[in-house]
């Protein structure tokens, strides 16, 4: 398989985009910053603006999205075409990047891609062959079956990895979760707060791990009970399940 990427650092690092309406990053205005294709709906659009002074140079690029062995995998996929795939957007200037998705059948589970945005400098023919990129933005695109009425099935489970804490969350759900304001509690009510914000996705019938934000002899063993907020929506005193 080409993959772009197996790995946890970059994808929840400050290139995300979807915890606003829009999102301001250096120069460029993306809206929306999630995007769902519905049956029927062969095609839909991203908006970007050029706040600056200058042109915005950038190329657009679909990948599928998927989790495997823990983590996020991205390999290039022709699915969903971006249309233009490069983008030269006048100072001050709007551009609409539409995303048309080729197959007219209606898809039979929710598919997941992420539409990457580099910004890259203009062309300078003094320059090597490589693709200097200077920001990249990250968008996830989920593709609904007919039936909307999914809904995320998570089993939560923590354990020791390298002298520190990993969670492992399992959807064995037919909807993506997104999990925000997470945090763990055990035993004796001590909180441990892991995000205030976005933590992450576990996407449809699969499984993500990350390695926790907590010191390696954080007193997360016993009963430990999961607040968090998963598709906007508040969960508490879910139980999670310890393995050795």
């Amino acid at each position: 398989m080409n993959t772009l990427a197996r790995c946890t650092g970059w994808i929840l690092g400050g290139f995300l985009l979807w915890a606003a309406a829009a999102v301001h990053a250096a120069n460029l205005q993306i809206s929306p910053v999630m995007i769902t294709l519905r049956a029927g709906q062969g095609a839909t659009g991203i908006s970007m603006q050029n706040l600056s002074e200058s042109p915005v140079y950038g190329q657009v690029r679909v990948f599928l999205w998927e989790q495997k062995d823990g983590d996020d995998v991205l390999t290039p996929t022709q699915e969903v075409v971006p249309s233009p795939p490069i983008i030269q957007i006048a100072p001050k200037s709007s551009q609409v990047i539409r995303l048309v998705r080729r197959s007219e059948q209606p898809a039979t589970r929710e598919l997941s891609y992420r539409i990457l945005i580099d910004e890259i400098p203009r062309e300078d023919p003094a320059a090597g062959s490589g693709v200097d990129i200077r920001l990249r933005y990250s968008v996830p695109m989920f593709v609904l079956p007919p039936d909307e009425r999914g809904a995320p099935a998570l089993a939560w489970a923590v354990f020791r990895k390298d002298a520190g804490w990993m969670l492992r969350v399992r959807n064995s759900g037919n909807q993506r979760a997104q999990i925000g304001a997470l945090e763990l509690s055990n035993a004796a009510g001590k909180q441990f707060v892991l995000a205030q914000g976005l933590f992450g996705y576990v996407l449809s019938g699969q499984l993500r791990e990350w390695r926790l934000p907590t010191p390696g002899d954080a007193d997360l063993n016993g009963r430990l009970a999961v607040k968090a907020n998963i598709n906007m929506q508040a969960q508490t005193a879910v139980t999670v399940d310890k393995v050795d």
